[in-house]
């Protein structure tokens, strides 16, 4: 992970932050195309009550009919968590490129723990478990306070 990867990531987090101001979960992604290109961003859209509106599933279904399986292949995903099965399973189908995450799924398990939530209704599966051959750097030490602190105020609001 470099400088670059840090920049893309600070943007996913923005995004995460952007998702929990309107009253959604803190998650948010960026594509960026093998040019350096941001090509699509997202953050978490469930508070609708659609679950499977997280933004790395949504990059999955815009990758899909936007770019080419090359295009798709040389792009790479970054995100403020880990992949949960669902968008790790929609990545592998869809063939996307390397994901880059700041905080693993492990750590947010841990995290919710610690605040006393109960467990997902989906286990925190890492990415590689569902997808072995992924290409995945991450978490970003630099970002786990700050990527932490969403999931607390998230928690903290109810």
């Amino acid at each position: 992970m470099d400088d670059k990867d840090l920049t893309y990531l600070r943007r996913c987090v923005e995004l995460a932050a952007e998702a929990l101001d309107e009253g959604d979960e803190p998650f948010g992604s960026v594509l960026v195309s093998a040019a350096g290109e941001v090509v699509f961003e997202d953050h978490n859209r469930v508070a609708g009550g659609d679950g499977t509106r997280h933004p790395e599933f949504e990059i999955a279904r815009w990758a899909a009919a936007n770019l080419t399986p090359g295009e798709r292949a040389a792009a790479t995903v970054y995100t403020s968590g880990e992949h949960c099965p669902m968008c790790a399973a929609a990545h592998g189908w869809v063939g996307l490129g390397r994901i880059v995450y700041a905080a693993s799924s492990e750590q947010l398990s841990a995290w919710l723990t610690d605040l006393g939530v109960p467990a997902s209704a989906v286990a925190p599966l890492p990415i590689r478990a569902v997808v072995p051959g992924a290409v995945v750097d991450g978490p970003a030490p630099e970002l786990a306070e700050e990527v932490r602190e969403l999931h607390r105020r998230r928690f903290k609001q109810r």
